[in-house]
């Protein structure tokens, strides 16, 4: 546990992962997303604050996964999602530049 993090923050985090891992929405498994209003339910707040968010995404973070605040809602998606995706390079940035 990170020092910053709180056992609040721990068990939101631990969920999130489990609803990470557990088959809905027709999937077995994989990302979601999460309305604010589920959050504030989670976090068992009527408002959630931006040091609560970002303890809760640091806390993800250290769990493997991501937690993207999008403003009205928040998408959980695990790091190993990424360890295949193609890697922009020197000559595909400058080259988008003109």
């Amino acid at each position: 546990m990170h020092p910053k993090e709180t056992p609040h923050i721990a068990a939101a985090a631990d969920h999130l992962v489990a609803i990470y891992n557990e088959p809905f929405g027709g999937k077995p498994r994989g990302r979601y997303r999460l309305s604010m209003k589920l959050m504030r339910q989670l976090l068992d707040r009527r408002r959630i604050w931006h040091d609560e968010i970002e303890a809760l995404t640091r806390a993800m973070y250290e769990r493997g996964y991501a937690l993207i605040d999008m403003e009205t809602f928040f998408v959980v998606i695990a790091h190993q999602t990424f360890t295949n995706t193609r890697r922009a390079n020197e000559a595909g940035i400058i080259g988008a530049d003109g």
